[in-house]
């Protein structure tokens, strides 16, 4: 019997996301965000609110970059959510992090994050039912040490998740069927 519980949002798993972007004065302003998902093969959603620095940033520049959090970066994951880049000058340098600007759009690659999904911005929602930020995303990259035969490989990747419930982070991983196959031996 399933019993009613307090929270609302309550999907999971939610991805950590990490989105970079470049303040007027130049520096490096990242956000974490785990309310992004793909709305095409090639379009990102982010449900953030025109408050955010990142967002006012995204629309400026046009651009943005779109991380996926990593288990061996869960500190810096966390710093870039609980810290906000007005009451903290330093905070991308105090991350130890670095990054590269992308050719493509005006927003900084972190080079320690093992995928980054350069955006270009597109248009912003914001009616009652709007997601916030979309954006198309120009070129992926992935680090080689979490590819195999081209692909990415979940397992290696050791990508994060946020889990509403108890506001933890874990480690997503282990593979447990074949989309589009395994639904099949119910035919």
């Amino acid at each position: 019997m399933k019993k009613q519980i307090k929270t609302t949002e309550a999907i999971f798993p939610m991805p950590v996301l990490l989105i970079s972007t470049f303040n007027d004065d130049g520096s490096v302003d990242v956000m974490n965000a785990a309310w992004g998902t793909m709305l095409e093969r090639d379009m990102v959603a982010l449900n953030l609110s025109e408050t955010h620095t990142t967002v006012r940033n995204i629309k400026a520049r046009k651009g943005f970059v779109v991380h996926i959090a990593d288990a061996k970066h869960v500190v810096e994951a966390d710093w870039f959510g609980v810290v906000h880049g007005s009451k903290e000058p330093e905070k991308f340098k105090k991350s130890g992090m670095t990054y590269e600007k992308s050719a493509l759009v005006d927003a900084p690659i972190i080079n320690e994050l093992p995928i980054a999904l350069e955006c270009e911005f597109v248009e912003y929602q914001s009616d009652d039912t709007g997601l916030g930020v979309i954006g198309r995303v120009l070129r992926t990259s992935a680090e080689e040490a979490v590819l195999n035969g081209g692909k990415v490989d979940v397992d290696a990747l050791e990508a994060i998740a946020f889990d509403p419930y108890t506001h933890g982070y874990y480690k997503v991983g282990g593979r447990v069927g074949e989309a589009f196959q395994d639904g099949m031996k119910l035919k």
